[in-house]
């Protein structure tokens, strides 16, 4: 169903970001619900997933243009505990589609959080920023970038992975340096077991590292209309600019009700908790 839904995501996208204009830098909700009562038959009972409802039945139900309902069944599932990047990915696509931008955004990081080298899934989240508050995004050194982008080939449990195919090889690369009778082959084995160990150790790192960012996840996403950004952690304090739904913030301090955020543009201040979701 991936595949299908995000051709169809898309097209819609493109269509409304070759309608918006340069004041409106989100999805209009009431534009949104429009079309979905368009698309679905409200006449119908309200619908109550059933405990045990499965992800097919939520795809189902997306296929058919039932958002609401999908989006009931998927939240049923993930309240059972279950997860995966499929089920955010497909929630993420029925919020868009009922018009709830930053849960979509939301549900969308998640299923990157868990599978990010999916290139639909980082198309897609990419395209749903369109639609969010321009900025600037600060600049960072080559090699940052770098690193970055090759921690983001696998999720945790990928380069867990990798790190025992490495040390495996590491082991063969010691066991050839201390058992066979070729000198050639004996200082193969020595320095292949040196650059795996090395590439082994630094993907244990990547794996750790990973697991504490989706444990301890410092990324959220404003769920209201709009949100004020102000100097300081109180009502009095001077606005620096509003921020809409949808767009991205890391947590860097929390006070009381208050959170203290960075912006993509680096600019630092502090809004209402109330206001925004972790990822």
């Amino acid at each position: 169903m991936k595949k299908i839904i995000s051709a169809i995501f898309a097209v819609a996208m493109l269509a409304i970001t070759a309608r918006a204009q340069s004041t409106s830098v989100f999805l209009p909700s009431d534009t949104a619900h429009a079309a979905v009562a368009a698309e679905q038959d409200e006449a119908s009972a309200p619908y109550t997933p059933a405990p045990n409802v499965s992800a097919d039945e939520a795809d189902q139900k997306a296929q058919e243009g039932k958002y609401s309902e999908a989006i009931d069944a998927y939240e049923a599932i993930l309240s059972r505990g279950e997860e995966s990047a499929n089920l955010y990915y497909n929630l993420g696509y029925s919020y868009f589609k009922y018009g709830e931008l930053g849960k979509a955004i939301l549900n969308f990081e998640r299923a990157k959080r868990l599978n990010p080298s999916d290139a639909d899934i980082v198309s897609n989240l990419e395209t749903a920023y369109l639609l969010t508050d321009k900025m600037e995004e600060v600049e960072t050194p080559v090699f940052d970038r770098m690193c970055a982008s090759v921690a983001s080939l696998f999720g945790s449990d990928g380069w867990g992975w990798a790190f025992v195919l490495l040390f495996f090889l590491t082991i063969a690369g010691v066991a050839c340096f201390l058992f066979l009778d070729s000198v050639a082959m004996r200082k193969a084995g020595f320095f292949s077991a040196i650059v795996f160990f090395i590439l082994s150790v630094t993907s244990l790192c990547i794996s750790l590292s990973k697991r504490a960012d989706a444990v301890n996840s410092e990324v959220a996403i404003i769920m209201s209309d709009s949100a004020d950004l102000a100097t300081s952690p109180d009502k009095n304090a001077t606005r620096m600019t509003v921020l809409h739904e949808g767009t991205r913030v890391v947590i860097i301090d929390t006070l009381g009700d208050w959170i203290e955020v960075r912006l993509k543009d680096g600019n630092v201040g502090w809004m209402k908790s109330a206001d925004v979701e972790r990822v």
